[in-house]
């Protein structure tokens, strides 16, 4: 059955034409890379997860290549045997943290970050890469950086500004999109700080490696880059609340007195924590300081013709809004944190995990440490280890299929109760 509902999905997708400025086409294959940041599988998920559940393409994949402590140049170097093999069509990149040895920017280390992030998006450009997106680096947290080195944090933010003007002058040059990693962490990291205080973390204890509050920001970047337009889906319900209609992924089974009942192939982005909570393990607060969900995450109703005050009840949660905030549009995904989609939305951010933890085994250790290992110490043994390869390979897109299997339809209830007079 969830087979068959895939199938349908994507021949309905194949249908429907791509919009010209969504960097993501049918069937494409997305690389997300860098460095260890990447490699905590964080934003990367949420980049997959979005991708899979709310702004969804036909046959698309998503696959990500962090790797520990990686320099650009290094990168470049292992692109032929880590991510080409993959056949990327559309690509990522977030270089530039470890590039700047934390510290000044020297112009030696300026000379080298711009000699491989140009080589990095030509090599992309030649091998079959249609879409590149040239990402900087995030910032570094102004209070946990190095044991609480706020000094060396000014220090260092300053570096990575600089880098990521490089990267804004390369991105113009080979004319790719730019994503403003750095500039969205840094303004978002300030705000949150001013309201929560300084010590609230922004950029993980080390001050470099964020929890999912800083990667949540980190992923609007990069989506935005990509072209998502954030238009997940809208309810129109008709005055007298007994018709209403849904868009492309809503479809409205019944509409009777106000209790719409609504199937969804389109999920909200669902957020985590409450509004005011200051664990960095949650990524609901932090959205109040950047506009995730104004840009990226509009699940709207709208209901007309109410002249007073209404309660709207969706999955456990009622709250009250006025004629004039219904007739403009209520966003649900924003309202109502614990929703109808929260429990499998978190189901398939599991599988996206578990994907791209063998993601990053099959590429570092398999297709890029064992091939070097062959070459220098098995010569003349490549088709067993290609063997393996192909093994990793296979298990790679089960898991990918798992986490595809999972976007299931929800069907869900929205009750609207108008206040008597």
């Amino acid at each position: 059955m969830k087979i068959a509902f895939a199938l349908f999905l994507a021949t309905l997708a194949l249908l429907v034409p791509a919009r010209a400025d969504f960097l993501v086409q049918p069937n494409d294959v997305v690389a997300v890379c860098g460095d260890s940041i990447t490699e905590q599988h964080i934003y990367s998920a949420f980049i997959e997860d979005y991708l899979l559940m709310c702004q969804p393409t036909a046959g698309q994949k998503v696959v990500q290549f962090g790797w520990s402590g990686e320099q650009a140049p290094a990168f470049l170097a292992r692109l032929g045997t880590d991510v080409f093999p993959f056949k990327p069509t559309v690509a990522t990149t977030c270089y530039g943290m470890n590039d700047g040895h934390y510290g000044p920017l020297t112009d030696e280390l300026a000379s080298t970050y711009r000699t491989a992030q140009t080589g990095i998006v030509e090599a992309l450009k030649k091998n079959g890469v249609r879409a590149v997106v040239l990402g900087s680096a995030k910032c570094v947290d102004s209070y946990t950086y190095h044991d609480h080195n706020v000094a060396g944090a000014k220090v260092y933010n300053k570096t990575l500004g600089q880098l990521a003007d490089i990267d804004k002058e390369i991105a113009a040059k080979e004319g790719v999109p730019y994503a403003d990693v750095y500039g969205i962490t840094l303004a978002t990291m300030k705000k949150a700080k001013a309201k929560f205080g300084e010590s609230y973390e922004f950029a993980g204890h080390d001050g470099v490696h964020p929890n999912q509050n800083g990667h949540l920001v980190m992923a609007y970047a990069f989506l935005k880059a990509l072209g998502c337009d954030g238009a997940i889906g809208a309810i129109t319900v008709d005055p007298g609340l007994n018709k209403a209609e849904g868009s492309e992924g809503q479809q409205v089974v019944s509409c009777q007195d106000g209790t719409v009942t609504v199937t969804s192939t389109r999920y909200p982005f669902c957020l985590t924590g409450t509004m005011d909570s200051t664990d960095p393990g949650t990524t609901a607060a932090v959205t109040q300081f950047f506009p995730f969900n104004q840009d990226l995450n509009r699940f709207m109703l709208v209901v007309h013709g109410v002249a007073g005050k209404a309660k709207v009840t969706w999955s456990e949660t009622t709250k009250e809004f006025t004629g004039a905030q219904l007739e403009k549009g209520i966003n649900l995904a924003a309202e109502f944190l614990s929703n109808p989609f929260s429990a499998q939305f978190a189901r398939v951010n599991e599988a996206v995990g578990k994907q791209e933890v063998q993601e990053t085994t099959l590429s570092k250790i398999f297709m890029h440490g064992a091939a070097q290992w062959q070459a220098t110490t098995f010569p003349g043994t490549s088709d067993e280890f290609n063997q393996i390869i192909s093994a990793g390979m296979a298990q790679h897109e089960k898991l990918f299929q798992e986490a595809v299997n999972l976007v299931v339809p929800i069907t869900h209830t929205i009750k609207i109760e108008v206040e008597k007079k």
